[in-house]
């Protein structure tokens, strides 16, 4: 293949507009005559859809080829296991490239804002951190192979109501560590060679034609040089996109957008250098694709049998009360529950995979426990008094009940959003029913999101399967019979009541008009809002249980002050003083001793999954640079970290804290706002620099003032404090009138800026 740049040369005006545009649905133009191969797409978040061009859509609509199905994100990132995260991605990345894909569709990696996104199943965490680490493991994996990962959605696409339309409209702090910061990692760390633009608009513009995002933030801040392509029909104006960073619009269309790239060239609107950028972005593609090598073809079942390990890591056991679970494979068992025998294992949508082999928990228990005794429990999202009656006999004869519950199929779903957070009425009475008949009970849970649970106190244990893929059937038996020492832990927050939620009030829902969606929560999603309001969630961030206990000892800093260009280590022990092997997930969290500005509790910044054979002890280090105590600084224009004392705290999730300590972290190069004549007293007699500066010239007005300030003490009074503490210097300057005039206020104003570096 001839260097991007030649090929380039050889093309018209005419040519070069078309490799913008799609082909066809799945397909870019391909011009063999200039050795430029069409380029292949296909969804793939957590299997192939691929489909033929001629039935093609993007709803998972149509028939799409066999494939392995994996666990879904919301299921995935439970496992908090890079390494895993990084082999599922060379999974999906060889059966890619056998396949004639190109560029898979995913990772999806947009925070759950709210539980009732439509489409949380699809995307990781509500925390930017494991969102984005986990992602770029994936993204590696799959670029290991001949194959391109496109990450998605970018940015800010936290519902489905009214998606197209919505705009999304938070302050430049939240969008940068909570909405972006995942996708940074992606591009940064993760190398990713296409990017996937929202339906959503963010802040006033669609995000293929935002300049701000697409080519400010992404293509020259984080150096992004891959596609940028829209989603499917998520773009307005082609011209305006590609001058915001744009390389391709999906899917093809009737031509005008070619004729529209060509007139604008043409007629001097659009530079061609830009058009030539957008095309080149796609030639790099092609030959980073012919130059990596050749993957290994992989087979169904060598698929289906790592689709089991994905989901055996992946599940979650939320209780387990008198540790009735492991269950006994000698016990008499009662399973309840349609989904135990038709499992729900995946979402709608885009997503959704033809799978290779679905296993049910019923079968593969049936395997380990012949005697087992079933009922069906409901039909659909129904129940009535034949199958509750056949279920409560069932549970009254057996030593232990197991009920499979959730979501059904049609609760969520790519195009639209849940309404409530709760299962239906007949699950609810179901596991009431069997609780009274039989207390050993077990729940597991098939959903791809945050539940209520009004029924917790009536179940001894709780396991939540998420979506766990086509072997989730494997993975759920094994962990319900101990074959499997459970080690997921949640990836997002279940609260109790959507009320609670941090995006509740903000949140356009049900008949909402509205096509714009303030984020008026800021930076405080998930637990970071939890923790701030006090509210106890029913299970928290980073919860999950296990069949042995671990113990954390031994903390250590390697220093403790640092400046923020310098890293700091931190280690502990971890010791396994149960019975059996496990896995236990270290986190790490960083949280600011009298921030400035407004901040969460805790934030998480590092974690680790390691495996512990019992009375086994490991130790596990991590190292925390400049972005684990910094925070977006809108006037600064970067991240900041201010001189301070910061909490490292680790433990087993973000209310198990199990060691912490403080370190000093300061800024290599202090910042400190403008000063102007509006800026309030407080904010200067706290900065050693300005209070300096300023304590000169109130000594000077200070016989003059009211208030009984001429006799009183600034440093020993606080009442005196109390009084300039909202005062400004042109307010300070009404009272003592001539004595401080308007350019002795601009000559002290500017003496503060220039002591604090501003000219």
């Amino acid at each position: 293949m001839q260097k991007p740049e030649i090929q380039l040369s050889r093309l018209s005006l005419e040519e070069k507009a078309r490799l913008c545009v799609g082909m066809n649905f799945w397909m870019t133009q391909n011009y063999p005559e200039y050795d430029i191969p069409s380029l292949f797409m296909s969804d793939g978040p957590h299997g192939l859809r691929k489909q033929d061009v001629e039935k093609s859509d993007h709803l998972g609509i149509n028939e799409s080829h066999p494939s392995v199905c994996y666990p879904t994100a919301s299921a995935a990132a439970c496992t908090w296991d890079r390494d895993l995260l990084r082999r599922m991605g060379c999974v999906l990345g060889r059966e890619a490239a056998q396949s004639g894909v190109d560029i898979l569709l995913g990772p999806g990696i947009n925070i759950k804002r709210s539980p009732l996104c439509g489409r949380n199943f699809e995307y990781y965490s509500e925390d930017p951190c494991l969102a984005g680490e986990l992602a770029a493991a994936m993204v590696e994996g799959i670029q290991s192979a001949p194959a391109a990962a496109c990450v998605k959605h970018f940015a800010a696409n936290s519902q489905e109501n009214r998606r197209k339309a919505v705009d999304a409209v938070m302050d430049e702090r939240t969008l940068r560590e909570i909405y972006l910061a995942a996708f940074e990692t992606v591009v940064k760390k993760g190398g990713v060679k296409a990017v996937m633009t929202s339906y959503n608009k963010v802040n006033g513009d669609y995000p293929a034609q935002n300049p701000h995002l697409s080519r400010d933030i992404l293509r020259q801040e984080w150096g992004f040089d891959g596609i940028l392509l829209t989603d499917w029909g998520a773009m307005d104006q082609i011209v305006p996109s590609l001058q915001a960073g744009l390389s391709l619009q999906m899917p093809g269309n009737d031509g005008s957008s070619v004729r529209k790239l060509v007139k604008s060239v043409e007629d001097g609107r659009l530079k061609e250098e830009c058009l030539d950028g957008a095309v080149l972005s796609i030639l790099r593609v092609i030959q980073s694709l012919r130059e990596t090598p050749a993957a290994e073809p992989i087979s169904p079942e060598e698929g289906h049998a790592f689709a089991a390990e994905v989901a055996k890591n992946a599940v979650v056991l939320l209780k387990n009360e008198d540790s009735i679970l492991p269950l006994g494979e000698n016990d008499r068992i009662a399973v309840i529950g349609e989904m135990a025998a038709e499992p729900r294992y995946q979402g709608g949508g885009s997503s959704h995979v033809n799978p290779y082999r679905v296993s049910s928990a019923l079968e593969e228990m049936k395997k380990l426990c012949p005697g087992l005794v079933y009922a069906p429990g409901y039909s659909g999202a129904e129940t009535n008094e034949a199958l509750l009656e056949q279920a409560r006999a069932a549970a009254a004869s057996c030593h232990t009940v197991v009920a499979f519950i959730g979501l059904p199929e049609s609760f969520e779903s790519e195009t639209y959003d849940r309404t409530s957070l709760d299962i239906p009425p007949a699950y609810v009475r179901l596991v009431e029913e069997l609780a009274a008949v039989n207390p050993r009970l077990a729940v597991v849970l098939s959903n791809g999101s945050v539940i209520s649970m009004p029924w917790l106190l009536r179940a001894k244990a709780v396991v939540e399967a998420y979506l766990c893929g086509e072997a989730g059937g494997e993975a759920v038996s094994s962990i319900l019979f101990g074959r499997t020492n459970p080690s997921g832990k949640l990836a997002e927050t279940f609260v109790g009541r959507i009320e609670d939620s941090p995006a509740y009030l903000y949140t356009p829902a049900g008949e909402d008009r509205s096509d714009r969606c303030e984020y008026r929560e800021g930076i405080f999603v998930g637990y970071r809002y939890y923790e701030k309001k006090k509210i106890d969630p029913v299970f928290p961030f980073g919860h999950g249980l296990s069949y042995t206990q671990f113990a954390y000892s031994q903390l250590r800093l390697n220093r403790k002050e640092l400046s923020d260009g310098e890293e700091l280590e931190v280690s502990c022990r971890v010791t396994n003083t149960g019975g059996v092997a496990g896995r236990e997930i270290v986190q790490v969290y960083v949280g600011r001793v009298d921030s400035p500005v407004p901040a969460p509790v805790k934030e998480l910044r590092e974690f680790s999954k390691i495996h512990l054979e019992p009375g086994e002890t490991k130790e596990v280090a991590f190292r925390l640079g400049k972005r684990a105590f910094a925070y977006y600084n809108t006037a600064l224009g970067d991240y900041y970290v201010p001189d301070g004392q910061y909490q490292i705290l680790v433990g087993a999730s973000s209310a198990d804290i199990r060691l912490w300590d403080t370190v000093r972290v300061r800024p290599e190069k202090p910042w400190q706002p403008e000063v102007t004549r509006n800026t309030i007293l407080r904010d200067i007699l706290e900065s050693p620099q300005w209070s300096a500066i300023f304590s000169e010239k109130y000594a000077q007005i200070q016989p003059y003032l009211p208030f009984g300030l001429d006799k009183m003490d600034l440093e020993r009074e606080p009442f005196a404090r109390a009084l300039l503490n909202n005062m400004t210097l042109h307010s300070l300057a009404s009272y003592v009138g001539e004595h401080l005039r308007d350019e002795e206020i601009d000559a002290l104003v500017d003496q503060m800026n220039r002591a604090a570096g501003r000219s």
